[in-house]
């Protein structure tokens, strides 16, 4: 992502609307650490997830400073929002957190009151114990949330770059459609998927596509892998299409030729228990009730037990190793759908025992009376 993907209105309005919400929690600022709300908030989407990386976004409006590594200082000078860009490391050894107090100190905010996310990705906890000496005369709250629950309904423009994400996982899926038959390995399968992808305008995938085929599909992340695919092979494969860093996440099952009598009865299990749960799915429709909806079948069908999964998730733009919000369609969840929320639905089903397994996933986006399944491909069972 960068400032040029949204009309500077789009961000304005994303800004304003965090710094409520810190006014609300009496914030005077919040260190940003997650990439994707970094991301959101001022058009940055460079390679420093890796490595400490924060956005200090105040709640005055001034300048806002970026700091990263010294060798991204260039592309987010040029593609972000953020006009004082700080770089570290580089030309010598330097301590980030070390830089990140020095600029604090300028700034007057060593014993401000500070909100800061704590993301599980990319906040390692050797950096964390660092950051709370340094902050140790500041009033700090964790506010991993705070932009995190602000971006769960998308805008217009959003919505729009997903179902550009959604057209480009469909040409993975027309991808594997073609090219799939005996003899071929995974691993081959799913470069050409990637090629078509690349090839149709789409980003590199936020997290490793899970391609399972015959006895591997009872594994319900397996990578591509050396197998050679043979007649009679049922298989699920899942990836994300990405566009601009938004993201549409797909799951199909495939046979070369006709498949045994249970996986069909599985794949229509899972099939009907995806319906189920859309079927659900509206504004104000209580994450938890969608999940239950699902199992339903499942259970109906005597497959609850192999139900090892959640059944679906938010789906946000994503940054190495996940694609995935917060919203979770589970039991016990607290989460509420909102018309514009976007979530995968993927309730499956891996009997280890039988050595098969299999998990349909479609994005859909939440309407006010419906939701909409954003893929043109249907969920049948595709048979080559």
């Amino acid at each position: 992502m960068s400032k040029l993907f949204f009309e500077p209105a789009e961000f304005a309005d994303r800004q304003s609307r965090v710094r409520a919400a810190m006014q609300r929690k009496s914030l005077d600022a919040l260190i940003v650490i997650s990439p994707i709300n970094i991301n959101y908030l001022v058009g940055a989407a460079a390679k420093a997830y890796q490595v400490f990386q924060c956005l200090i976004f105040t709640l005055e409006e001034k300048p806002l400073t970026l700091m990263l590594r010294l060798g991204d200082v260039a592309e987010m000078l040029d593609l972000s929002l953020a006009e004082d860009v700080r770089g570290w490391g580089g030309r010598r050894y330097e301590d980030p957190i070390e830089v990140f107090r020095r600029i604090m100190a300028e700034k007057g905010l060593l014993k401000a009151r500070i909100g800061i996310e704590m993301p599980a990705y990319y906040l390692s906890v050797h950096n964390y114990l660092k950051l709370k000496d340094v902050l140790a005369d500041a009033t700090v709250s964790d506010e991993t949330m705070l932009v995190e629950r602000l971006k769960y309904v998308k805008s217009p423009a959003e919505i729009e770059y997903i179902r550009e994400a959604a057209r480009i996982a469909d040409v993975g899926i027309q991808s594997i459609r073609s090219i799939l038959k005996a003899g071929l390995t995974e691993r081959e399968v799913a470069a050409e998927a990637h090629r078509a992808m690349m090839a149709a305008g789409g980003d590199s995938p936020a997290s490793p596509m899970n391609f399972v085929s015959g006895e591997r599909t009872c594994y319900a992340h397996g990578l591509p892998t050396d197998r050679v695919l043979q007649r009679g092979d049922f298989m699920h494969i899942e990836f994300g299409g990405q566009y601009r860093r938004y993201c549409s996440t797909i799951a199909r099952h495939f046979s070369i030729d006709e498949p045994s009598e249970r996986a069909r009865s599985v794949h229509q299990a899972t099939f009907d228990a995806c319906q189920a749960a859309i079927s659900t799915m509206r504004h104000g429709a209580l994450a938890e009730d969608v999940h239950r909806a699902a199992v339903g079948v499942l259970r109906d069908a005597e497959l609850e037990p192999y139900n090892l999964h959640t059944t679906g998730y938010g789906i946000a733009p994503g940054f190495p190793p996940s694609w995935g919000e917060s919203v979770n369609l589970f039991d016990q969840s607290q989460d509420v759908l909102a018309a514009g929320m976007v979530l995968s639905v993927e309730p499956p089903v891996f009997i280890h025992a039988e050595r098969l397994g299999a998990r349909l996933i479609d994005c859909v986006l939440i309407h006010d009376d419906h939701a909409e399944v954003l893929s043109k491909c249907p969920a049948d069972l595709i048979v080559v």
